[in-house]
């Protein structure tokens, strides 16, 4: 897995147009026009990227891609409008809680499937704190980034919820679940 070497100012850059993208939501009703050909060619690799929206430490939105389909730069100011004004969880941001809002950027390495032969040998394989998960079986699918292990910080735990997110109950198993591995850098105000 391959994290991303960002320069400082190159990760202020990614802040800022996630700031900006919502800025201009709020002002046009969609995210801010990118040219990703003005940015570094780290900010126009293809890249996954999640963008998470707090405030006071308080969950706000969150959305993000798992595939990696456009410039990084692009992916950030598409999944802060989308975190901002899209995410079913929550009504649209506000202009009274734009100056709010702290802002997260999870990059992810690209997902690796991951071998196991039952549910305690996947469990054994986890690294708390390091690996997002991406579970998947049939249609369903569901993910936990990183920093979820913050709050599950169990493996058993961790992949229980991932379970419920996904759709399934806790205690399901079955021999055709598929589990993928991801890292991320995490850039935060």
């Amino acid at each position: 897995m391959v994290l991303m070497l960002l320069t400082k100012a190159q990760q202020q850059q990614l802040l800022q147009t996630a700031k900006d993208s919502i800025a201009y939501g709020l002002k046009h009703g969609r995210s801010l026009p990118i040219n990703s050909e003005d940015y570094a060619p780290e900010l126009q690799e293809i890249r996954a990227s999640f963008v998470t929206l707090e405030i006071q430490h308080q969950l706000r939105g969150c959305i993000g891609m798992l595939e990696a389909v456009r410039p990084l730069i692009v992916d950030i100011a598409e999944n802060a409008f989308a975190a901002a004004f899209r995410d079913y969880r929550f009504p649209p941001v506000t202009a009274a809680e734009y100056a709010q809002l702290e802002i997260h950027l999870s990059i992810l390495t690209k997902p690796e499937l991951m071998s196991f032969y039952s549910e305690e040998d996947l469990l054994r394989q986890l690294r708390p704190k390091v690996d997002g998960l991406i579970l998947q079986e049939g249609s369903q699918r569901g993910t936990f980034l990183p920093s979820v292990w913050e709050s599950l910080p169990e493996p058993h735990d961790f992949l229980h919820h991932l379970k419920q997110k996904a759709g399934f109950n806790p205690s399901y198993w079955s021999d055709s679940i598929k589990v993928f591995r991801y890292e991320c850098d995490i850039i935060s105000e």
